[in-house]
């Protein structure tokens, strides 16, 4: 009898384990992709169009930016219902500053300079106030973190209200209104730049994070696999910027100022938008909160405290100053989101950003964010509020009554919830 006991084989690894697909994020693009071309099918090739799919790129932007940060609370085990209310205060504080208290107070008329930028700093710095008040009110007081937002939803709606008297505070200054997206893109030649330099960076991560798995000695996908990704990732960058980049600009938008577009008449020119001021806003937050969440220590901790508070406190995280960063950096995310809405619009109006607290978390959930607390990323959730956005556009375009697109959406969120519950089941029962 052998002194050696048999080895036990190696279980074989199935095709998706080998290449290292994310299923969820596969599942997710493959839900945006259907939602698309149904709504392409239903409206006779117009949702597809350049037109529409700028405008609903910038309708997404404020959800987008607003879900990057409430991936965060939700990861940790809270939920902020106060974020559409925040964003109503902080865009009535940056109306007010530009129209009302800088010309009023130090007098400086609208059209300076230096208006838009100190309204955004205003608006900044009230966000991340509101939110860390309630974060030291949930850390630090142990008030639940639903009805300290509850509360914030019915107090900064109505401060927003009262600071305004009621009214529509605008037109906002023309440089501000820029970041709102129609007005404010980089033309064609600047966006092919930036989606050049865009896809070399993508494809140079994906790279540089498949040499630190193989120093670390993780297993990687085939190089064949990685090649397959990088041209997907660097396809997707550019043929979205070829899209935006098809989207002329209208002779009657040209003729009010050609040379805002590179003409000295308006007879003859012809100008396409390409990416908006916004987008790049949006892919900066990403880019920031993706890098916070993976490779910073205050991302380790949320994620740690998310998947075991107790654990992670009597590791040392002081989880209560935790809770007042997270809802502090959701607060500035929603002044954020409050530049881009009024800016779109061109007016502080009093129902701005009415809802948007349920079209935030609706995001981060059909995103992939765990309520359980403890999973979630920043992709998912911008990838959830463009299939909520595209729901929406897409119903509006189709004729469907207001009441009911939202039960669309109500049954959208609930049967992502159950199918993410079902995933989880199927790949606990398989470890």
């Amino acid at each position: 009898m052998s002194d050696h006991s048999p080895t036990t084989p190696h279980p074989k690894r199935s095709l998706a384990q080998t290449l290292q697909v994310d299923m969820r994020l596969l599942g997710m693009i493959g839900s945006f992709f259907a939602v698309c071309i149904v709504f392409n099918i239903l409206t006779d090739g117009r949702f597809l169009t350049p037109r529409n799919i700028f405008n609903l790129t910038i309708q997404t932007v404020s959800v987008a930016i607003m879900a990057t940060g409430m991936v965060f609370v939700i990861v940790t085990r809270h939920i902020d219902l106060s974020v559409g209310a925040l964003l109503a205060t902080c865009t009535a504080v940056m109306a007010m500053t530009q129209t009302q208290w800088l010309p009023n107070i130090v007098g400086l008329e609208l059209g300076h300079p230096l208006i838009p930028w100190i309204a955004i700093a205003a608006g900044l710095i009230t966000g991340a106030a509101i939110g860390a008040g309630q974060g030291w009110l949930i850390g630090y007081q142990g008030i639940p973190a639903f009805i300290v937002t509850l509360g914030g939803l019915l107090i900064w709606r109505n401060v927003g209200w009262w600071m305004t008297d009621g009214a529509t505070i605008g037109p906002l200054d023309q440089t501000y209104i820029l970041f709102g997206g129609i007005g404010g893109t980089l033309g064609v030649f600047w966006s092919w730049i930036v989606g050049l330099v865009a896809s070399l960076a993508a494809v140079f991560g994906l790279w540089s994070a498949r040499r630190n798995k193989v120093a670390h000695g993780f297993t990687v996908k085939p190089i064949w696999a990685e090649a397959v990704v990088m041209t997907l990732t660097a396809g997707a960058i550019l043929g979205f910027v070829a899209i935006l980049n098809a989207y002329s600009v209208p002779s009657r938008v040209i003729a009010r100022n050609p040379e805002l577009f590179g003409c000295a008449t308006a007879e003859g020119c012809t100008a396409a938008y390409g990416l908006p001021y916004s987008v790049l806003l949006l892919s900066v937050v990403a880019i920031v909160m993706t890098v916070i969440a993976r490779r910073t220590r205050l991302g380790r901790y949320i994620f740690a405290t998310g998947g075991n508070p107790d654990a992670a406190q009597l590791s040392g995280i002081n989880t209560r100053l935790l809770t007042v960063k997270i809802f502090a950096m959701v607060g500035v995310l929603s002044a954020l989101a409050g530049i881009v809405a009024s800016a779109r619009l061109g007016y502080h109006t009093n129902d701005i950003g009415t809802l948007d607290e349920l079209r935030v978390i609706a995001a981060a959930v059909i995103g992939g964010t765990a309520l359980s607390g403890g999973i979630g990323t920043i992709y998912g959730a911008i990838i959830g509020a463009l299939i909520m956005q595209s729901l929406q556009s897409g119903m509006a375009m189709v004729g469907v009554d207001a009441p009911y697109q939202n039960i669309v959406v109500g049954a959208v969120l609930v049967l992502a919830v159950w199918i993410d519950i079902q995933y989880r089941k199927r790949m606990g029962a398989k470890l």
